[in-house]
């Protein structure tokens, strides 16, 4: 006697089958055309094993689940359990996508398991199936089940309800928890339930210190169970005898809040944890509205469905949040304790899901691949590209597929970038403009327009910097003026000339690129930073104008980098600054995550700082404006030769690229 199984190349099925081979039965699977090659890796993954697997080709939609007459007629008789994992585990999916696979297949698989005579029909439903009841769900609790609004919460009880109704064969239910990943291996196939969350962890880790408390709550209850230990439990107790029509929950016993399980996996991931409590009915109001249909939305929910959507959060999975229903397992666990089966500790193995999301998941696109797949074909505009980050960028760029565009003053060195671009076999344009002024950059933009009709992506890169202390530009008001005129009156410029085209196209994307001096309030780059954080201002008002007409805006902060720009300060010769191939990772990873704001670790401390201790920041700019003189070439002592102080050179080394 054998065993048949719907859902097999799947992620739990995987793992069942595996353990089911231990059985030396036949496991006929059913298999999808476009599934066969994962069902050869499944057959290899068994090893000498892997000679009990057998592919059925059919599918779950269509009646007797699509099986040849000739294949049903073999197996008659001689199947023992029927495991059905089969279904579309997708809290995001269409309603009639669910409706078609987790209504529709059940009912087939029901009906093909009667026609085999069956000896034992297992359906892997889900804790989903209680949908939000408000309390403790027992494994004898069905007709309980509340709030079933979500589609994917509905057809999951529904499904269920098939089995108890409509099934003559035994049956058995099982309702498997959050299903994470494997716990000795953190092993996961897709980003699902808690993985939303991992990516907005790995971005507050990469901003923000460690040790920064960050505002958090308990939040509602979350089941979290690890694939092995479902396997092995679906495995032992579709074998315990005398349990036919029983219910079990696979669950942890071990009642756990959403930020418990967020701090856990914080601290496997070295990021800030969540220490300054909220007001729980914050999240609770906020994921009720956010439960509503989309039509129906407030202002504030649409603000927080398109927060969800910046960090790659669908709205369902908000409903985690405040999850109110936890569950019993007391008869599984029963049976599981005799068999030595038990859910580890998620203290345990949340280093190794964090650990493979990171390497495998995360990481299973690189880079490179990202940047095409944002870029490739788009009109692509970088000013400034002569030289430093423009001139990286647009290599970047152009080796990405992009159709790039660069404008500088200078053009021999904009020929020269030209010709190097060009012979990667890149698509590139070169325009001489001084888009400092307002008639030669009109100019640039009439003719940008006439001969690419409009322009995708623009890299608001072209500017200057003066490092000079106020006391010495009484008498200058000039040094203010110019800098306005390239930092932010030119860079407003070109972005008016080129918003309609994009707004007329459905979309498009601004990165300018600015100082984590701004952020950090640098002293002796008034003028620098007061200009740049102007077009920070235009960018962060643009940015609420234009959301919903598809263009996006992102402001760059980054550290000094070693450009032509920063060679007067000879006391930079000295110093650990970003190189310019450096400062262009940047820039383009605003182009594959477009985030209102990239900046680096230094800088969003030095904002956070300003925002919760601004006596603070005054402290050490004061201090960094006495250790580090102006330049020579800004009035300042003669630097040549000169060495800085211990203490200073230990500062810069301690704060690498800040603005000094």
């Amino acid at each position: 006697m054998g065993y048949f199984v719907t859902g097999g190349t799947g992620f739990i099925g995987r793992h069942l089958v595996a353990r089911l081979t231990a059985h030396g039965e036949p496991i006929y699977l059913l298999v999808r055309p476009g599934s066969r090659p994962r069902f050869e890796r499944l057959v290899r993954d068994c090893d000498d094993r892997g000679r009990l697997l057998v592919a059925l080709e059919g599918d779950l939609t269509h009646e007797g689940l699509g099986l040849a007459p000739a294949d049903r007629a073999r197996l008659r008789g001689t199947v023992a359990h029927f495991f059905h994992l089969g279904a579309l585990y997708d809290l995001s999916a269409e309603a009639a996508d669910l409706e078609r696979v987790n209504l529709l297949g059940t009912r087939h698989a029901i009906a093909l398991a009667d026609d085999l005579r069956t000896g034992c029909f297992h359906l892997v439903s889900s804790i989903a199936a209680a949908g939000r009841y408000p309390g403790r769900f027992t494994e004898e609790m069905f007709e309980e089940a509340r709030d079933l609004d979500n589609p994917y919460l509905r057809t999951k009880h529904d499904a269920e309800a098939l089995v108890r109704a409509d099934c003559r064969r035994p049956w058995r239910v099982y309702r498997p928890g959050m299903v994470v990943g494997h716990s000795v291996t953190g092993a996961m196939d897709k980003i699902d339930g808690p993985y939303y969350f991992f990516e907005a962890i790995r971005g507050l880790r990469d901003v923000l210190p460690r040790w920064v408390p960050l505002p958090g709550l308990a939040g509602g209850h979350i089941n979290l169970v690890p694939v092995d230990f479902v396997a092995a439990a679906l495995d032992h107790l579709a074998h315990v005898p005398d349990h036919d029509r029983e219910c079990f929950h696979l669950t942890d016993a071990r009642d756990r809040r959403v930020g418990e399980v967020l701090n856990l996996l914080a601290t496997a991931a070295h990021a800030p944890m969540m220490s300054v409590p909220l007001d729980a009915r914050t999240l609770t109001a906020l994921g009720s509205a956010l439960r509503l249909p989309s039509a129906t939305l407030g202002p504030l929910a649409r603000v927080a469905q398109r927060l969800l959507a910046d960090i790659g959060i669908p709205r369902p999975v908000l409903g985690l949040l405040d999850y109110p229903t936890t569950f019993d397992n007391t008869r599984a666990r029963r049976l599981l304790d005799e068999a030595g089966i038990r859910v580890p500790p998620l203290e345990d193995y949340a280093w190794r899901l964090w650990d493979y999301w990171e390497r495998q998941l995360h990481a299973q696109l690189p880079r490179s691949a990202r940047l095409r797949r944002a870029v490739a074909g788009k009109v692509a505009l970088v000013t400034g590209g002569s030289s430093g980050i423009g001139r990286a960028v647009a290599l970047q760029l152009a080796a990405a597929g992009a159709r790039v565009i660069i404008v500088a003053r200078d053009r021999e060195r904009l020929e020269l970038v030209r010709g190097e671009l060009a012979a990667t076999g890149a698509q590139v344009s070169a325009y001489a403009s001084d888009l400092a002024d307002p008639e030669a950059s009109q100019g640039f933009l009439t003719s940008v327009l006439a001969d690419h009709g409009h322009v995708d992506i623009l890299v608001n890169n072209a500017g200057r910097s003066i490092r000079r202390g106020i006391d010495a530009t009484y008498q200058r008001l000039h040094d203010y003026e110019r800098l306005m005129r390239i930092n932010y009156f030119a860079a407003v410029r070109v972005t008016l000339g080129l918003l309609p085209a994009m707004v007329a196209r459905g979309g498009g994307h601004v990165v300018c690129v600015s100082s984590i001096g701004v952020l950090t309030n640098a002293t002796r780059f008034a003028a620098y930073n007061a200009s740049k954080a102007a077009l920070e201002a235009f960018a962060r008002c643009a940015s609420g104008e234009y959301a919903d007409r598809g263009v996006r805006f992102t402001v760059v902060n980054l550290p000094l980098v070693r450009t032509r720009m920063v060679a007067p300060t000879k006391l930079y010769d000295g110093f650990a600054l970003l190189e310019p191939d450096q400062a262009a990772d940047m820039v383009c990873e605003a182009l594959v995550t477009r985030p209102e704001r990239l900046a680096a670790g230094l800088g969003t401390l030095g904002q956070l700082t300003e925002a919760i201790a601004p006596w603070l920041g005054r402290a050490i700019n004061s201090e960094s404006f006495a250790l580090f003189p102006d330049s020579e070439a800004a009035g300042g002592p003669p630097q040549r030769g000169a060495r800085p102080s211990a203490e200073a050179a230990a500062i810069a080394a301690l704060a690498k690229g800040m603005h000094l």
